[in-house]
C-alpha cells in the first residue's frame, strides 16, 4: 500500500492553540477520518519540534492488542501515573481509541465510567496535558462533553476537505473533483488505485463499522427501520424532509414506524457523525421554522456507497460538498427562506416561498450562498438570483457553480465563482 501524507493544518493548529489550557483535548469525528494520524503523527511531531523531550510524550494506543492490559482501568491508571517522573516537566499523554477502556457492563448498567474518573483525576496535576481520541458505540462527543465536568475541549475532525484531498492527489484539479465527488474524503482512499477497491472499502466501512456501532450502542438488532432510514436520507440529500414525512413513506411500503422513532434514529445517525441536519431560517422574519429540514452526509463518498454508487445526482452531490465545506470552515449553516407576495391571474394575493441554499453565520459574518450546478442561460441565472434579489440587507451574496468560469461580480453585486475556486481558496468567501 502506498504511503500518502496529508497536512491537516486546520486541526493541528486547533490542538496547538489548546495546548496546556487545563482541559482534556477530545478529538472526535467520524471513524477513519484521520483522528489517530492527527494525534500520533502530526501533533507528536509538532511537540518534538517544539522542544518537548521524547520521554515526556506518552503515546498509548488502546486498540493495539499489545496494550490490552491497559484497557483495565486500574492498570491504565497505574501506567499513566508511573510516567510522571518529576514535578517540573510537563508530560503529554496522547491516548488513542480510549473507548477500549470502557467496558460493556459500564455501558449497559449506565454506571459511572471509570475511564472518565481517571482522566479527570489527571487534570488536578499541574504538569500534565491530556489528549484523547475515540469514536464508536461506546464513545461519542455527546457523552464526553458532559463527563469531563466542563473541562473537556472538543476538536472535531472531518473527513478530508477537497483542498486537503487535492494536496495529496496525483492529477489535475478537475480529475480530483470527479474522484472526490464520487468517493469522498476518507483518507485511506488516497492509498488505493482502483475504483473497485475504493467502492468496496466504503461499502464495507459503512456496513461493518458505522452501522454496526449504531446498532450495538442503541440495541437495534433486527430492526429494519434504521437501514431503510439511511437509504431514504441518502436518496434525498438536499431535499426537504422530516420524520413525519419519512414515517408516511415507510408506511406506504409496509413498514410501520412512528415519526418519534424516526426522529430518535436520526439523532443516532447525527451522534455518529454520519449525517448533519440543517434547519430552515426565515430571513425576513428572523426566525427558525421547525420543520421540514435538510439532511446532508458527513462524507459524500459514504452517501454514494450506501446507494452502491447508483444515484449520482451531481446537483445534490455538489450541494452536500459545499455544505460540508462551510461547516468545516466553522460556519453555522441554515437553509434560508424568503416569503414574498405575488398575485395570480385573477389578482388574488398569494404567499410564495423562495429558498436560499445556505445562510452561513460565524460571529458577525454572514453570507448567502446559492449552489447552482450549471447556469447555461439568462433564465437560469434569473432563477438562481430570485431569492437573493429579495434579501434587503447588505451581507454578501454568492452563487457557486460547476461551470468553468472566472470569479466575477454581476451588475447586482453578486459574486459568481467556480466550485473549485470556492473549495481550493481558503479565503474564497472574501474575494
Amino acid at each position: 500500500m502506498k504511503e500518502v501524507v496529508v497536512k491537516r493544518d486546520l486541526y493541528l493548529n486547533k490542538l496547538i492553540r489548546k495546548k496546556n489550557n487545563g482541559s482534556i483535548k477530545i478529538i472526535t469525528g467520524l471513524r477513519r477520518s484521520g483522528k489517530s494520524y492527527l494525534l500520533n503523527n502530526l501533533f507528536y511531531e509538532y511537540l518534538l519540534k517544539d522542544g518537548v523531550k521524547k520521554e515526556n510524550i506518552i503515546k498509548l494506543a488502546l486498540d493495539d492488542d499489545r496494550n490490552r492490559e491497559y484497557r483495565e482501568p486500574d492498570k491504565l491508571s497505574e501506567y499513566l501515573y508511573s510516567k510522571i517522573t518529576n514535578e517540573t516537566d510537563t508530560f503529554y499523554f496522547l491516548l488513542d481509541e480510549v473507548q477500549f477502556a470502557i467496558s460493556d457492563k459500564e455501558i449497559q448498567a449506565k454506571t459511572p465510567i471509570r475511564l472518565y474518573g481517571i482522566l479527570n483525576g489527571l487534570l488536578y496535576l499541574n504538569n500534565v496535558d491530556v489528549y484523547i481520541t475515540g469514536s464508536n458505540s461506546k464513545f461519542l462527543s455527546s457523552d464526553v462533553s458532559t463527563e469531563f465536568r466542563g473541562r473537556g475541549d472538543i476538536v472535531h475532525v472531518n473527513p478530508l476537505s477537497f483542498a486537503e484531498f487535492f494536496s495529496a492527489y496525483d492529477g489535475d484539479k478537475y480529475d480530483a473533483w470527479d474522484e472526490y465527488s464520487a468517493y469522498g474524503g476518507m483518507p485511506m482512499l488516497l492509498t488505493m488505485d482502483s475504483d473497485e477497491e475504493k467502492s468496496e472499502y466504503l461499502i464495507n466501512l459503512f456496513k461493518n463499522t458505522y452501522i454496526k456501532d449504531i446498532i450495538e450502542r442503541n440495541n437495534l438488532r433486527g430492526d429494519v427501520a434504521i437501514d431503510n432510514l439511511i437509504d431514504v436520507l441518502a436518496s434525498s440529500v438536499g431535499s426537504l424532509s422530516n420524520p413525519t414525512k419519512i414515517a408516511k413513506t415507510f408506511s406506504s411500503n409496509g413498514i410501520n414506524v412512528s415519526d418519534k422513532t424516526i426522529s430518535t434514529y436520526i439523532d443516532y445517525l447525527t451522534d455518529a457523525f454520519l449525517i448533519r441536519r440543517s434547519s430552515r431560517y426565515d430571513i425576513k422574519g428572523r426566525k427558525y421554522i421547525n420543520s421540514p429540514f435538510k439532511y446532508y452526509f458527513g462524507d459524500i463518498g459514504l452517501r454514494n456507497a450506501r446507494l452502491n454508487f447508483r444515484q449520482q445526482e451531481h446537483t445534490h452531490i455538489m450541494e452536500n460538498i459545499i455544505y460540508n465545506e462551510l461547516v468545516m470552515r466553522g460556519f453555522n449553516v441554515d437553509v434560508g427562506i424568503i416569503e414574498h407576495i405575488i398575485r395570480d391571474e385573477n389578482g388574488k394575493r398569494q404567499t410564495k416561498r423562495l429558498e436560499v441554499d445556505f445562510v452561513c453565520n460565524k460571529g458577525n459574518q454572514r453570507y448567502y450562498i446559492q449552489s447552482a450546478f450549471s447556469i447555461p442561460t439568462k433564465e437560469k441565472m434569473e432563477q438562481e438570483q430570485a431569492s437573493l434579489d429579495r434579501i434587503d440587507d447588505s451581507f454578501k451574496k454568492i452563487i457557486v457553480t460547476q461551470d468553468r468560469v472566472k470569479l466575477w461580480r454581476n451588475e447586482k453585486g453578486y459574486v459568481i465563482m467556480n466550485i473549485l475556486d470556492f473549495l481550493l481558496k481558503e479565503n474564497s468567501l472574501e474575494l
